[in-house]
């Protein structure tokens, strides 16, 4: 009976872990946790930059699923069970204040993702949740209860199974989940950078723009936010979105594409173009170059910008003549990039994919296949942009499967 589980929790995530504690502390059921790794909550620790962006300050639950490329119809009824602000609460209760930040983020008020995983693993503890690290699973079968074998020769039995291995990229709960009966949706990286060789941002790494408009060319792909530019190209929220919005339709194009920017989207064009032509008259002496007359463009990209139009360092404000006003204007309405190719994202690796939807009770999280079976967080074919949108998911999703273990009656032999 040492070996034998009221539940196993595969995968030591946010989503394993909150559908552990979920579980333990409504009903006082036996509760194991795997986790394949030697620590658990990595995702957790290195989020938003380590201090783990842990939700999203939208508490309206149609409003909260537009966020997600993948799931925004199926994520109305969970989100009305367990949102935003529940997630805010449960955190607050264990004395976790949680902050919003002017984007919408939120994080703890501590600006430390390790808050967060203390807040877990001592509700775990307190729970009497048992956490094995390094034990990876490499088989379950089904029969009057689970058996699950272990990469340490571990032969568990289980009533109940919840799989949440993360995103199905390293394939592990994929497999598990295919092995009882579950067919997959093929799984593409989503919120990604781009790689872009462009003299217009080269050796510009840290420069940003607080807001910009980014499109792809040829698609139906728009998106808006702030944009970084890195080492080998741009990223930041602005390009995090289009790319998981744009996941299959880009991993099809094998990262190969053209993106139009506009630095000024809150600026129309003929209001752009009036703005320039004022600037010959009231800045008439002063070199274009020489300083950026729009606060949100850093001068260092401006002085490129410029340059892409032939706009050269002697020339001043008087001296600009229309051609080069409209070569200008276009490098800041609708500036041309080739993508050839991406970069992980290092907060936010994220897959599309994953266990089908429609074979899960998304009131329970239970597999409609395999009675007993549970899914919670990014193992579904649920993704969110960047934000907090996908720690949301796991919490709600493991919310909803360790409630509903919890208040299961003990499985009869199936």
């Amino acid at each position: 009976m040492d070996n034998h589980w009221d539940l196993i929790v595969i995968g030591g995530g946010a989503a394993g872990f909150f559908a552990a504690i979920t579980c333990a502390e409504a009903s006082g059921k036996r509760v194991l946790i795997l986790e394949k790794t030697a620590h658990v909550l990595g995702k957790v620790k290195i989020s938003g930059g380590g201090r783990c962006n842990v939700t999203h300050a939208c508490f309206e639950p149609k409003p909260l699923t537009s966020h997600y490329p993948r799931g925004e119809k199926s994520l109305i009824g969970p989100f009305h069970r367990f949102g935003a602000a529940d997630t805010v609460a449960w955190f607050e209760k264990r004395g976790v204040t949680l902050k919003i930040e002017q984007d919408g983020r939120m994080f703890p008020m501590t600006d430390s993702s390790q808050t967060i995983i203390d807040t877990l693993t001592e509700a775990a503890r307190d729970a009497g949740i048992d956490v094995r690290i390094s034990t990876a699973v490499t088989q379950i079968i089904a029969d009057d209860h689970f058996r699950l074998t272990t990469n340490k020769d571990d032969n568990l039995t289980a009533d109940a199974v919840i799989l949440a291995t993360g995103g199905t990229r390293l394939a592990a709960g994929a497999r598990l989940a295919e092995s009882l009966g579950h067919e997959l949706i093929p799984n593409v990286p989503s919120l990604f950078a781009f790689n872009i060789e462009d003299p217009r941002t080269d050796g510009l790494p840290g420069v940003s723009v607080p807001r910009a408009e980014v499109s792809v060319e040829g698609m139906k792909l728009t998106a808006h936010g702030p944009l970084l530019i890195t080492h080998h190209g741009l990223s930041g929220p602005g390009i995090l979105k289009l790319s998981a919005w744009g996941a299959r339709q880009l991993h099809e194009k094998e990262y190969r594409f053209q993106i139009k920017i506009n630095w000024l989207p809150d600026i129309a064009l003929s209001e752009l173009e009036t703005s320039l032509t004022a600037k010959r008259q009231t800045w008439g002496k002063r070199r274009v170059r020489g300083h950026s007359p729009f606060e949100t463009i850093p001068k260092r990209l401006w002085d490129r910008l410029c340059e892409a139009a032939g706009i050269t360092t002697e020339i001043i404000w008087s001296q600009l003549g229309k051609d080069s006003t409209r070569q200008l204007i276009s490098e800041l309405n609708a500036g041309s990039f080739q993508v050839s190719g991406k970069s992980i994202n290092k907060d936010e690796f994220v897959t599309c994919g994953g266990v089908k939807l429609k074979d899960v009770n998304l009131k329970t999280m239970e597999s409609k296949l395999q009675p007993g079976l549970y899914f919670a967080g990014e193992v579904l074919d649920i993704d969110g942009i960047t934000g907090g949108f996908n720690f949301q998911n796991a919490w709600t999703s493991g919310y909803l499967a360790g409630s509903a273990i919890a208040e299961s009656a003990d499985k009869k032999t199936r």
